[in-house]
């Protein structure tokens, strides 16, 4: 962690793209409680009003979250979520009654498919970790992962354990994200898939496809296959 005082510092501008830089790079990770102004004056080397207008504007942009003496910490995602929040399987299931269970299926550092390279927006060579998990509820299949990370956006992610907890709950709690695309879509049953889930090949699946990123920067791309009869609900 970097908290050495940074006197080149001068507007507030400046402070408010190294507190970012500070999050981005996980030095102040989600829901980390982040110094007083009065300190953090004093390691940017700026007056307490430079760093409390810097740290306004990241509480408007939906980065920080300020409470009266409770002190600002960084939220475990954008103000956005409000409007569209990235939902955990396991508190899906739990919420249900029914009892959770996940296992991590594959797990396969490497070089980023062409498709994904034109999906996520990644340069050739582009390393990622495949990741493959199975949620269930009671025992019975709910939710096939197929998840890939970009770890040139998220490197310490190849060396994470995701054996007991799913790729999912990491990353809400590894890193925010500044913009997400999702697709609602029906897709036929490969082999792969309809064995996981305990459904035929060809039987419509229905599939959620997610990809999110940070600050122009794709994160993780994932494709979310839900056993037969699942039912998405929202309320406004």
């Amino acid at each position: 962690m970097s908290d050495a005082p940074r006197p080149d510092l001068t507007s507030y501008r400046e402070v408010k793209a190294e507190i970012l830089r500070r999050i981005t790079d996980g030095d102040w990770s989600p829901g980390t409680l982040l110094p007083g102004e009065v300190e953090l004056a004093e390691t940017f080397g700026v007056a307490r009003a430079t760093v409390n207008r810097a740290m306004r504007e990241l509480t408007e942009d939906g980065l920080l979250e300020r409470r009266r003496k409770a002190g600002t910490r960084v939220r475990p995602s954008p103000l956005r979520a409000a409007r569209f929040e990235i939902p955990l399987v396991r508190e899906e299931i739990e919420a249900s009654g029914a009892r959770y269970r996940y296992a991590l299926l594959e797990r396969d550092p490497g070089p980023a498919p062409d498709w994904l390279r034109a999906r996520m927006g990644l340069p050739a060579g582009a390393g990622v970790l495949h990741l493959a998990c199975l949620h269930a509820a009671d025992g019975a299949p709910y939710q096939f992962e197929d998840r890939w990370i970009n770890l040139a956006a998220l490197p310490r992610a190849e060396d994470a354990d995701f054996t007991t907890d799913g790729p999912n709950e990491w990353l809400v709690k590894a890193v925010p994200f500044s913009e997400v695309e999702i697709s609602f879509l029906a897709t036929a049953a490969d082999t792969r898939v309809g064995g996981y889930l305990s459904m035929s090949p060809g039987e419509p699946v229905f599939t959620v496809e997610r990809t999110t990123w940070w600050e122009g920067q794709a994160i993780t791309h994932v494709r979310l296959y839900f056993a037969r009869g699942h039912r998405m609900t929202t309320r406004y």
